[in-house]
């Protein structure tokens, strides 16, 4: 019988996407750690992909590659990962662009290649990752989760990266709407909305003076840290989190407060 994700927090087969750095290579890392065999989905080579994998906890663990722009070729890579591991039980959406942008600062040909470069990761993107995976977690008898890395920026607007705010937005409604949808296939599906992260993709903006303003919007005076978010997103993968499907967790130190 297909493992029940229900029943047994190891030895999952788990689909990281963008886990090549920073966060997701993070959250890699905490499932190899907890025994879980792990396929890292980048559009880095495959060979360096395959040396970060060669560095994890375990074995079993394998890379594939794809730009989430590209459907085909998230068929194809979804797929490949899935015969590799042998089945799949945890889906984590975590890829995604950041790149400024601001409305009256850019012009018409920027804004209009911003929009249609970063909404292409980030929500089609994942979309496609998460179709293409459900195909094959729908069919496990112990069902499944899905966990979406979103942002803070969902909520509180985003007026440099503005298509990176609506498309997290966009990405918090379809973790939603699909947490209704495959809840009676027992696959629970949930998100994480981080504030800043130490990680390569925020380093320039991390850097003074503009990085002090930013720490200082959290009472702790720091930004988050990418096992932080791992942490997290294991947590919301696991036994334990069914219940917690249709959930968008805040991880922002407090920076910003929904109501």
């Amino acid at each position: 019988m297909a493992e029940n994700v229900s029943e047994s927090n190891g030895g999952r087969a788990v689909l990281v996407t963008g886990a090549a750095r920073g966060i997701g290579w993070a959250i890699a890392r905490r499932f190899a750690k907890a025994g879980d065999r792990v396929a890292i989905l980048d559009r880095v080579p495959v060979e360096a992909a395959e040396k970060l994998v060669a560095g994890l906890d375990g074995n079993g663990h394998v890379a594939v590659q794809a730009d989430l722009t590209d459907g085909d070729a998230v068929l194809a890579a979804v797929d490949s990962a899935v015969t590799r591991l042998g089945g799949l039980d945890v889906l984590v959406n975590n890829a995604g662009v950041f790149t400024a942008h601001p409305i009256t600062e850019v012009d018409y040909a920027t804004w209009q290649e911003q929009w249609r470069a970063t909404l292409a990761v980030n929500l089609v993107g994942a979309a496609n990752v998460t179709w293409c995976a459900v195909r094959h977690m729908k069919e496990r008898d112990g069902g499944g989760r899905i966990v979406n890395v979103s942002s803070r920026g969902a909520f509180r607007g985003e007026p440099d990266v503005p298509a990176y705010g609506a498309g997290k937005a966009g990405l918090n409604s379809l973790t939603q709407s699909l947490a209704l949808a495959l809840a009676p296939y027992r696959i629970a599906v949930s998100a994480v909305a981080p504030g800043f992260v130490a990680t390569d993709m925020t380093t320039e903006w991390l850097k003074p003076p503009g990085g002090d303003e930013i720490r200082a919007q959290s009472p702790f005076g720091r930004v988050g840290e990418p096992d932080e978010i791992a942490a997290a997103v294991f947590y919301l993968a696991s036994a334990q989190a069914e219940w917690a499907s249709g959930a968008v967790l805040d991880l922002n130190g407090a920076s910003y407060l929904r109501t």
